[in-house]
């Protein structure tokens, strides 16, 4: 009840909201705050199984740049495949596909569809490489990388003690937490 009423105060539809109004989403989704999917055209958004959708992130179906021009607003569709991992302030435009298994670097705009099974990034988002290379990459630095458990997290209740440690830790480069 507390979440539909700060949408409201902030004029946003909750995700429950936008399904009413035809957005069709997947089963074991996670949407971070502040993640705007597309109001005015939800009836044009697909979702699939096990998303992430990361914060600050934007899903259009619309775009009104067109509108002083031609006198109407550009729409299309916009699928999300199952698997997929948008990061954040991704930007998703009308008429877009993202293929399943994929990830979308933090801060990219998404102009064309994005194949399954890439890492896709940049401004248009362009796939850099397969998922496959992607996670032999993470493999190899995850092996030299420090490791911490739930205990160094928010919801572990964090010490300043371990906040300290996983700060020194981190000194010249980055870890992985559980």
């Amino acid at each position: 009840m507390f979440k539909t009423l700060l949408a409201r105060l902030r004029g946003e539809l909750t995700i429950k909201q936008l399904v009413k109004r035809g957005l069709k989403l997947g089963k074991d989704y996670c949407i971070q705050k502040r993640v705007i999917i597309d109001d005015s055209h939800p009836w044009l958004i697909e979702i699939g199984d096990n998303v992430r959708i990361a914060s600050h992130t934007h899903i259009l179906a619309h775009d009104g740049s067109t509108k002083n021009h031609l006198g109407y607003t550009r729409i299309g569709r916009v699928k999300i495949g199952n698997n997929c991992f948008l990061g954040s302030g991704v930007v998703v435009l009308p008429g877009v596909t993202i293929g399943d298994n994929s990830i979308i670097g933090a801060g990219s705009v998404v102009t064309h569809d994005i194949p399954e099974n890439v890492l896709a990034m940049g401004a248009p988002a362009k796939p850099i490489c397969t998922l496959d290379e992607y996670y032999a990459k993470l493999d190899k630095l995850f092996e030299s990388s420090p490791k911490f458990d739930e205990s160094y997290t928010l919801n572990g209740n964090i010490t300043e003690a371990k906040k300290k440690e996983q700060k020194d830790a981190l000194e010249s480069g980055i870890g992985f937490v559980k």
